[in-house]
């Protein structure tokens, strides 16, 4: 019988560069990965709020530091991601979290410069960072890549087609990279996150979403950051080295039900 693996469930001292990290899901796991012992680097086109959040860790007796970065810039992203490596010493771990809120109707006059702003920070910056980091994560013995997408990749709302094109490009750019980038031992994950409490739902009227919470999730409410945060923890642990290519609702069953 062969003996039992013992397989390392730890991220101290690995360094993640976490996109969108001032609030929301991307403050909720930048505080997640502080709590487990790894290094953060916290960025966002928000440079106070991107600091605050790493002032925060840092008082709290974590590690990590804040960096203004705006995904539109190419040029931005390769200067904080080569900032990020040499202040901590290299990467180990990439999670794309940035997303904004883009809902537009297909004959609007602005659906062009929706649609083109929507792919650029919610898909083609995504493909920017992890260039970027790649060296970095060749380097690195436990290397992850975590893309943040949504439910709107496997579902759609009407007058959301430019969200949802750009968020069902990052499930293809997740499988594509898992297989291309599994030879270099580097895990490519996605997550599907649904009714989430953040600053982009927050408009949303109380009443309202506690009405499609209880009418489309099988759990009856809105998820916490929070609750999103762990599992991308989960597929970054060095123990989920042979999970790849996955797209993962974290989304109270929205998904799962049918009426």
């Amino acid at each position: 019988m062969q003996d039992h693996k013992q397989l390392s469930r730890s991220v101290a001292e690995l360094t993640v560069l976490i996109t969108g990290a001032a609030s929301g899901m991307g403050r909720a796991t930048a505080r997640v990965f502080a709590d487990e012992g790894a290094k953060v680097a916290v960025t966002d086109v928000d440079a106070d709020g991107a600091r605050a959040v790493a002032e925060a860790i840092t008082t709290s007796g974590g590690t990590a530091q804040g960096w203004r970065l705006d995904l539109s810039d190419p040029t931005a992203i390769t200067t904080v991601v080569g900032q990020a490596a040499a202040h901590f010493g290299g990467l180990d771990i990439i999670i794309n979290n940035a997303g904004i809120s883009v809902r537009v109707a297909i004959d609007d006059d602005g659906y062009d410069e929706a649609w083109s702003r929507g792919l650029a920070v919610m898909l083609t910056a995504q493909q920017r960072i992890i260039r970027a980091a790649l060296p970095h994560l060749r380097r690195s013995t436990s290397p992850r890549i975590v893309n943040i997408a949504s439910t709107e990749a496997l579902g759609a709302t009407a007058m959301h087609s430019a969200y949802s094109a750009a968020k069902a490009g990052v499930t293809g750019l997740t499988r594509s990279l898992a297989v291309e980038l599994g030879r270099d031992g580097i895990t490519v994950n996605c997550i599907c996150p649904g009714p989430i409490t953040t600053a982009m739902t927050a408009r949303i009227p109380d009443e309202q979403k506690a009405t499609y919470a209880r009418r489309r999730t099988a759990l009856g409410r809105y998820g916490d950051p929070e609750e999103v945060a762990h599992m991308t923890l989960s597929l970054c642990l060095p123990a989920a080295s042979f999970i790849t290519g996955a797209v993962i609702p974290v989304d109270g069953g929205l998904m799962a039900r049918n009426a």
